[in-house]
């Protein structure tokens, strides 16, 4: 069986469509997934500052069309995104829960919520106060979350995570890997990495 490695930030729109996208290739195909919070930030600041400027500066077509191509895509996966007030978000938090998340078993469930809360509803997942209630409404306990949030060791597996995959290549999210080294960038590559865990290129 290959080894799935997806990379990812819940401050990305694109990386919420990739994640539901990547549900379905799971369950059909019963592959296991190693999932690694990253703080894209810190990628961008580290390998990728050319987006600041793209932001600051966009091109009136590019725009144009990647807010269309976001709405297909969205609609295809029968997911609402509403582009929020705030962006960017600082996620540092929001990322530290999912490692915290990962190890009561609800990382998928608390990464969808934090999606959903921030692209579907505009929430400020940021906040601890939104970010715990995220944590119960996923079954663990307010006052374990927020403790756990503030430690070393989590705050030391974002880094570990984020900087693994700037050395292995990796500039944005999502990014996946399959066997190590053979690296997918981005939602729109979900076709290419099913196919090639099928074994057909």
């Amino acid at each position: 069986m290959s080894k799935i490695e997806f990379f990812f930030d819940c401050s990305s729109p694109w990386t919420y469509l990739a994640f539901h996208g990547f549900q379905e290739i799971i369950k059909n195909n019963k592959i296991q997934v190693e999932w690694k919070p990253i703080l894209v930030g810190g990628v961008f600041n580290s390998v990728n500052q050319d987006i600041y400027e793209t932001r600051k500066n966009p091109n009136p077509l590019k725009f144009k069309y990647s807010r269309k191509d976001l709405k297909d895509w969205s609609a295809l996966y029968n997911i609402t995104i509403n582009w929020p007030d705030l962006f960017p978000l600082n996620a540092v938090n929001v990322m530290r829960g999912v490692i915290v998340a990962d190890k009561y078993n609800k990382l998928v469930p608390f990464s969808y919520s934090c999606f959903e809360l921030y692209w579907s509803k505009g929430k400020d997942i940021s906040d601890l106060d939104i970010l715990s209630e995220i944590a119960v409404a996923n079954g663990i306990e307010k006052d374990i979350f927020i403790n756990e949030i503030k430690t070393q060791a989590i705050k030391d597996q974002l880094r570990k995570n984020t900087d693994n995959l700037m050395e292995r290549g990796g500039f944005g999210s999502p990014t996946i890997f399959i066997n190590e080294n053979d690296m997918y960038f981005g939602n729109d590559r979900l076709q290419l990495v099913k196919e090639k865990i099928l074994g057909n290129f």
